[in-house]
């Protein structure tokens, strides 16, 4: 039975935290603003935690269950938060395994087996393995943050289960904590088994198992939908008197029979070449139709991909051109067949074969062929990213999952799927639809408000009808994603009450006290039980006057209830997003974390004046506002956009510092400060200086400063009277006080290839800036002003549709950025359009047959192209590489990375100093310390070659000097 909780164990309990910290290596998180950030998971249920634990090793964690099996509460294993189905919410003592326990223990290639800690992110398992041409073959969507602990606790499933199967198919052994502190190792027991299985205490288990086993033996077979697809409940189908895999048994127990410390994995070798038929259907219903035609070819998958997620990825910047390269006019629905394996000419025969038996089934022309390699990355990315582009949804109505994961036979999957859709109609909803037709199982989510009651009666009334018509079709309610709070309460339903309390002996047997994740599988809660909800009865946004325009999300609360916890921001792939998690492996300093901290703070949830509090400023701290969420939350979190919002209302209540004024105010003070430059570089030069620099200010005295130039930029010079095309050149505060040499490449530059080149002034007064500086302050009525000034002096260069240029993506892309947050309306929308980086007016240029520089041939040399993270939010990094692609025989290289760790001046503060080196040793400083001495190094944000330059010992160059240098003869 579930413990009942003392008293004295309420969440925060100071008694559990102290114990806790006295006894434990790792780290111990009571705080309020901690269990509000673990109290939610990617399902619609939001329960507060008693507090968290993040155990540095298995001792930390046999610590913890000992003090929570002494103080009488609860335990939750957790991994990347990423569950579905509310499987790692609870009123319990949370254990977060995914920042310490990530080591892969042993690894024998020969036998392919490999043995892991729990907290090990599955792609970066397979990144490890493919120097041995291997790789566990379970690929689920989310794998670049799911751990195999979750994804072993779920008996989880992935694209290509038709050939690989689940979890519990690939998982060989589990070493496992049980409730009584005793540790035991789960895997194959042979039939006639005696003393040499131990402990004892395992051997029991043995023994009940298989009693229960032979007990109900002929319920299971009767009642057991028979079906890959089939992850509900325990898996007592797979005990044997005759021998069997007791680790199969943990395999997709979520968390409630035992804590696994270890999973033993099988691999496979990876296919050494695929190919992919994109598959075009008019209607969904003739696409679920085609689906068992399909896998009589054998392909390794069969993803569906239906018209919403197409739309919705279409309206996504970074999906965009790859939805528009792959799919071809509107289809309802498309399916991705993949064959892969050994013979290359055997995949492209089968590939032939699909095409055929498409065009038989009446749709000639319609399977877009896929044979290169990154064209097939760049499809089967989007389809991983499904869940999270169906997410981005805008407003209170979202698809929600409660129905999602149920399998049926392939033979009656369209009718199925089209009844199930006038189910929905009938609740005057629709549902999108996506995920492995392969398999039966379809990933089904109505639209609904969970907010509203209403919704929530509709929620049931769907889920009654489309399990009851599943179990019509003897398939499965679970298909992939598990249990949870979702799906438990109709167990009963689907396999009727003797298997039921054969799972409550299951769970007795295991963990009599209920010590382990309670109310998941058996004697579950009610699954629109509200109070339980994200969104429970009462919820409300705070009334809050905000500075910048929200109006495109309904709001800044709105906003941050985009983020639907699914975790993309924890990837492991080589992305920008989240520099400052990876850093430090925090929730706190996540993407995810960061919404989900404001979305309770601005409901209330946190208590009065959250929003302006010192936590929520620690909360925000380490966001250094690279907009990589921007580009590549397919939620659309806008992070660095919130952290604006934020810092205005912490500002107002509690004032700047000096060196935050000394930052925001630089713009104003630069004209003033730059006659004096050699007196104030003098701070790099003078350690006491910059010892002095640190205590008053707080600038890290192991940091130089930018150097102010002597020489500032001070206008164009030579703007090329007569010449037809003109271009505005917007000079930065930085590019024109500490690198005006930057400018002077530009203007010689734009000037050589054809343009006469103005640079703007205000009507009176200082040059013109972004309000970047002031943004970052919180400081947004100065921003505002500032942009003020620029619209005012740029307002006839706007409606002469004169290009406007800059050099600064940080800077420039302000203008596109912020700006319209700022002074919503025409003239920053038509500033917007006109204003471009430099890299961005050489390709348009280049496209319209103009932009003709002279320039010799660089043989044998080549540059090495950092992108700022503000080129990657706004996909012009690539138009730098073209850019320097121009100069002949010039070898110019880029690599992916995320951001360097500077992002204006973070880096330099003295707090956040070894966070910024962290950051920058992720993947840019390694980079340009390994270049070749001779190659030139190039980043066009100046944040960006302060770091390489402070923390490289490299000379890293804007690309328009390369460019000047190559066209200056």
């Amino acid at each position: 039975m579930p413990l009942d909780i003392p008293a004295r164990h309420e969440p925060g309990s100071p008694r559990l935290e102290a114990r806790l910290r006295r006894e434990l290596q790792g780290e111990v998180l009571f705080d309020r603003f901690s269990r509000g950030r673990y109290s939610t998971d990617a399902s619609i249920y939001q329960i507060e935690p008693l507090g968290v634990v993040v155990p540095k090793d298995r001792a930390d964690v046999t610590a913890a269950l000992t003090i929570a099996r002494e103080e009488g509460v609860p335990v939750l294993p957790r991994g990347g938060g990423t569950s579905q189905c509310g499987q790692t919410v609870a009123r319990a003592l949370v254990l977060d395994c995914s920042k310490y326990m990530d080591r892969v223990v042993a690894l024998d290639p020969e036998a392919r087996r490999v043995k892991v800690q729990p907290g090990v992110v599955m792609e970066r398992l397979n990144q490890r393995l493919r120097q041995h041409k291997l790789w566990f073959p379970v690929d689920v969507s989310t794998g670049d943050r799911a751990t195999i602990g979750g994804m072993t606790a779920n008996n989880s499933c992935g694209s290509r289960s038709i050939r690989y199967g689940n979890m519990v198919h690939n998982v060989r052994a589990i070493e496992a904590i049980l409730a009584d502190g005793s540790a035991a190792h789960f895997a194959e027991v042979p039939g006639n088994f005696g003393e040499e299985v131990e402990p004892e205490r395992y051997r029991g288990l043995v023994r009940d198992m298989r009693a229960l086993h032979r007990r109900e033996a002929d319920e299971i077979e009767a009642r057991f939908p028979k079906l890959l697809r089939r992850v509900g409940g325990y898996n007592i189908d797979m005990i044997s008197d005759a021998g069997h895999n007791m680790a199969q048994l943990l395999v997709g127990s979520e968390g409630t029979l035992g804590f696994f410390t270890e999973i033993e994995l099988d691999l496979q070798p990876i296919p050494p070449h695929r190919v992919l038929g994109i598959c075009h259907f008019p209607s969904f219903y003739q696409a679920m139709d085609a689906t068992q035609h399909i896998v009589k070819l054998g392909p390794s998958a069969c993803e569906l991909v239906d018209r919403t997620m197409i739309e919705l990825a279409r309206d996504i910047a970074m999906f965009r051109p790859i939805v528009d390269r792959f799919v071809q006019g509107e289809p309802a629905a498309i399916l991705l067949t993949e064959f892969a394996g050994e013979d290359a000419d055997d995949n492209l025969r089968r590939l032939k074969q699909l095409v055929e038996l498409i065009g038989d089934l009446g749709f000639p022309g319609s399977v877009v062929e896929a044979t290169d390699p990154a064209f097939q990355s760049a499809v089967w990315n989007v389809r991983k990213e499904g869940l999270n582009i169906m997410m981005s949804m805008k407003g209170d109505g979202k698809p929600i999952s409660f129905i999602e994961d149920c399998a049926v036979r392939l033979e009656d999957l369209a009718e199925y799927t089209d009844r199930l859709t006038q189910v929905f109609h009938k609740h005057g909803t629709y549902g999108t639809w996506y995920a492995h037709a392969s398999v039966g199982c379809l990933h089904v989510r109505p639209v609904l408000n969970v907010k509203q009651e209403l919704d929530v009666r509709k929620m049931r009334a769907i889920a009654e009808e489309a399990f009851a018509m599943v179990r019509e079709y003897k398939g499965s309610h679970s298909g992939e994603h598990g249990d949870g709070l979702v799906r438990s309460e109709h167990h009963e339903a689907m396999f009727g009450p003797r298997i039921v309390r054969a799972f409550e002996e299951v769970k007795d047997s295991f963990d009599p006290a209920g010590l382990f994740n309670p109310g998941k599988i058996v004697r579950p809660s009610k699954m629109d039980d509200r109070s339980l909800f994200r969104f429970k009865p009462g919820y409300r946004q705070v009334p809050l006057d905000t500075v910048l325009d929200w109006s495109e999300w309904g709001g800044f609360a709105s906003a941050a209830e985009m983020c639907n916890n699914n975790g993309a921001c924890r990837k492991s792939d080589p992305g920008v997003m989240c520099p400052s998690y990876r850093a430090t492996g925090d929730e706190q300093h996540l993407t995810r974390g960061r919404a989900n901290t404001l979305r309770l703070a601005l409901s209330g949830q946190l208590g009065p004046d959250a929003l302006v509090s010192d936590e929520m400023r620690e909360t925000m701290a380490l966001c250094v506002s690279c907009k990589g969420c921007k580009r590549e939350c397919p939620t659309g979190v806008d992070m660095a956009k919130m952290k604006v919002e934020f810092l205005h209302h912490y500002r107002k209540r509690h004032g700047l510092s000096a060196r935050d004024r000394a930052i925001a105010y630089l713009p104003r003070y630069a004209p003033y400060a730059a006659p004096f430059a050699p007196l104030l570089n003098l701070r790099n030069r003078v350690p006491a200086l910059a010892a002095l620099g640190e205590k008053m200010l707080g600038f890290s005295a192991r940091r130089s400063l930018p150097e102010w130039s002597s020489r500032p930029y001070r206008g164009a010079t030579n703007n090329g009277a007569g010449v037809p095309n003109e271009v505005v050149l917007l000079v930065d505060t930085f590019n024109r006080y500490f690198e005006p040499e930057n400018a002077r490449a530009a203007e010689r530059v734009l000037t050589r290839a054809g343009y006469r080149v103005t640079t703007p002034e205000p009507m009176i007064g200082r040059p013109l800036c972004c309000g970047r500086t002031f943004l970052a302050a919180g400081l947004v009525e100065e921003a505002r002003a500032e942009a003020r000034r620029m619209l005012d002096a740029l307002a006839l260069t706007i409606i002469a549709r004169v290009p406007i240029v800059g050099l600064e993506p940080a800077c420039l892309l302000t203008l596109r950025d912020e700006f319209p947050s700022l002074l919503p309306g025409d003239e920053t929308r038509d500033l917007a359009a006109r204003a471009q980086l430099f890299e961005e007016f050489v390709a348009s240029e280049r496209a319209a047959g103009r932009f003709e520089l002279k320039l010799t041939p660089m043989p044998g040399q080549t540059a090495l192209l950092h992108g700022h993270c503000h080129q990657k939010a706004f996909n012009t990094a690539g138009a730098a590489a073209g850019a320097l692609r121009l100069i002949p025989e010039l070898t110019v290289e880029t690599f992916d990375s995320t951001c360097c760790g500077m992002a204006g001046s973070f880096g330099l503060e003295a707090e956040h100093y070894d966070v910024s080196l962290k950051i920058g040793e992720l993947g840019v400083l390694p980079k340009m310390r390994a270049a070749a001495p001779e190659t030139l190094l190039a980043a066009c944000g100046t944040s960006c070659r302060h770091q390489i330059a402070d923390a490289a010992g490299r000379d890293a160059r804007h690309i328009v000097r390369i460019l000047d240098e190559a066209s200056a003869s």
